[in-house]
């Protein structure tokens, strides 16, 4: 549901335009040096406003530290960070109110809860709650240091070129979709555990649980389908594990290789286009021209890396707590 991991357990809560977002996180060594400092730079990243093509809603979200946290070190308890919702247009919602927006999930979130669910802006299902993810993800990474995750954006609406693949957007008057890379190098060879629980299982789990993802794919991924076993197969060259190529993606059996992890993701265009669609009036029971209002990213994938990145941390930091390469306390 809302809770994911094992030894290293993330609940994440609220709703878009409820008064906060937040997440609580079970597992963190006691020990780790936190401060709200630490969060400054992957904050900054995920927010709108900051990039051409992102939504202009702008919060704080300066973390607010609950419980866990005692003279600036984790106390070993759960860790509740919230983020408040200061910015918000709920009128927005109002006047839509018995009209689903085509690609949101208004229609079955009214199914699931019975019109009880918070609708505005999209409620528990919204994009705002990446906040708590990429939160996580700060002191995740900081629990897998010095691994390094890099997320980057390898194409925007099909283009390399991302400017080229933004202006055909704004030339659409529409939004556009995009491709996001993600690398791990230094990873020990031996986390995961097969069937359920290997690692391109573990981290597709998490990835999907980010809004607009439609697909996920490892080393050549796709691509495998059309190549022979002879070009596929990574040749080994040492006792280490390393390999001549990487077309594995780092993960080979559910297990990791001890080569660097590679694997991509296809976000969705943004579900709110400015262009007129057709939806359902669940009210009348007819369809009826629609036009979506507010404040929206016109390419989500742009604020999509340091969100992959976070979960990724995750994922990692749990498996390597499994594997008992993380120690509890840390002096």
């Amino acid at each position: 549901m809302n809770a994911f991991g094992k030894l290293f357990r993330v609940t994440i809560f609220g709703e878009s335009h409820g008064p906060a977002v937040g997440v609580t996180l079970d597992g963190i060594p006691a020990g780790l040096p936190i401060s709200a400092d630490d969060f400054v730079t992957d904050i900054e990243r995920r927010k709108g406003g900051v990039q051409k093509g992102t939504t202009p809603r702008k919060e704080d979200d300066t973390p607010l530290f609950q419980t866990g946290l005692f003279n600036g070190h984790a106390t070993g308890a759960p860790m509740t960070l919230l983020f408040e919702n200061k910015n918000t247009r709920s009128g927005d919602y109002e006047k839509q109110r018995s009209v689903p927006r085509p690609g949101h999930a208004d229609f079955v979130a009214h199914r699931k809860f019975g019109g009880f669910e918070d609708f505005r802006g999209g409620g528990h299902f919204s994009g705002r709650l990446t906040v708590c993810l990429v939160g996580a993800g700060v002191i995740a990474k900081k629990i897998i240091s010095p691994l390094q995750v890099k997320a980057t954006i390898l194409e925007i609406g099909g283009e390399k070129d991302l400017e080229a693949g933004l202006q055909k957007a704004i030339d659409a008057k529409d939004s556009i979709g995009g491709v996001v890379e993600c690398r791990v190098g230094g990873l020990p060879a031996g986390l995961g555990e097969p069937f359920f629980d290997s690692v391109e299982s573990v981290l597709s789990h998490a990835v999907f649980a980010i809004p607009a993802v439609r697909g996920i794919e490892f080393g050549t991924g796709f691509e495998a389908a059309k190549m022979f076993g002879i070009d596929h197969n990574d040749a080994i060259e040492d006792n280490t594990g390393k390999t001549r190529t990487n077309h594995a993606g780092g993960v080979v059996g559910g297990i990791s290789n001890g080569n660097e992890l590679v694997f991509r993701i296809a976000v969705k265009p943004t579900s709110s286009t400015p262009k007129e669609q057709t939806t359902l009036n669940w009210e009348t029971g007819e369809q009826e021209a629609f036009s979506v209002k507010g404040r929206h990213d016109l390419c989500i994938a742009l604020r999509v890396p340091v969100v992959l990145e976070a979960v990724t941390a995750l994922v990692l930091a749990d498996l390597m707590m499994q594997a008992n390469l993380i120690p509890r306390v840390i002096q």
